[in-house]
């Protein structure tokens, strides 16, 4: 997760033959190929996971770096699925953060959680009869400024795009956080969002404010849509008082919740990934894109 905002608030799968029937346990394994000194080799793993699972996939490559990094080559992984006239876009970076002393952060909650929900999500949907064409992008170079997402968007024929799904920070927990700032082109996806977890009584907190991701990118630009993690119930409850409960939130002075002091440190340690949480979740997804197929957008 792009996140930036919390500091200032604080101060302000490829699983083995055995495990293939059990989709929690497989994700913890999986997960634990993630945990790489690179994220070029991050790719690889997904591109090993992928191949894999017998999802046709593509590296799109491009021109991206910043300021403190340089120029830095970025690669986005690209699978999609069906066709149509019109597009359902799902999202999660793969890329981790590097920490101050110029190691990498083993970037298990943020990500590689997301990216194996995505990737169950995948299995899932593959094959499956849609109206529209379902486009999975895992995104490069998020946390140097979203340019994975801003690179693929700049190619791609944004009239296109019916509806986006970002997920960022879902390593754990059966609570989904979702942000409701992504403009008033993406009410719909926010609705249908809504319908989905009062009819599954699912536990899901909506933020007024929620921490920024590659979902930002696509509601720069006018497109639909909407920005999930998870957490456990409490942990994200302290989220959204953190960032939605102003001075008067309750929370003890310079109290940072549990989720922000693991990521973007040493503390993002595959521990805290729960694969039966990964793969709910991961239903989770596959149960809103396929309820957006079905959803007008508002006009």
């Amino acid at each position: 997760m792009l996140f930036r905002s919390l500091v200032a608030v604080a101060a302000l799968f490829a699983a083995s033959p055995a495990l293939a029937h059990e989709p929690g346990a497989a994700i913890q394994t999986a997960a634990a190929a993630y945990v790489r000194p690179s994220n070029a080799e991050r790719l690889a793993v997904i591109v090993d996971q992928l191949t894999a699972a017998g999802l046709p996939h593509e590296i799109q490559t491009f021109e991206g770096g910043n300021q403190r990094s340089g120029p830095m080559a970025g690669s986005n992984v690209v699978v999609t699925l069906g066709d149509g006239p019109r597009d359902i876009v799902l999202t999660a970076h793969y890329d981790a953060v590097k920490l101050s002393d110029g190691s990498m952060s083993q970037g298990v909650v943020d990500n590689a959680g997301s990216v194996l929900a995505m990737i169950e999500a995948m299995k899932t949907l593959k094959g499956q009869a849609t109206d529209h064409r379902l486009i999975f992008v895992l995104t490069d170079q998020e946390e140097l400024g979203l340019i994975g997402a801003k690179a693929w968007l700049a190619a791609h024929d944004k009239s296109r795009i019916h509806a986006v799904i970002n997920a960022d920070v879902a390593a754990y927990g059966r609570t989904v956080m979702y942000g409701e700032n992504n403009g008033g082109q993406s009410g719909f996806v926010l609705g249908a969002l809504r319908a989905q977890c009062a009819e599954q009584a699912v536990d899901c907190v909506a933020f007024p404010i929620y921490p920024p991701s590659d979902d930002r990118v696509f509601s720069a630009a006018g497109v639909p849509v909407v920005s999930l993690g998870t957490q456990d119930a409490v942990g994200a409850h302290q989220m959204w008082l953190a960032f939605n409960g102003g001075e008067d939130n309750g929370l003890k002075e310079g109290f940072v919740p549990p989720v922000f002091q693991r990521i973007h440190s040493k503390e993002d340690k595959l521990s805290y990934l729960n694969g039966d949480d990964v793969a709910r979740f991961g239903r989770f997804i596959v149960d809103l894109t396929l309820r957006l197929d079905r959803t007008a957008a508002e006009q």
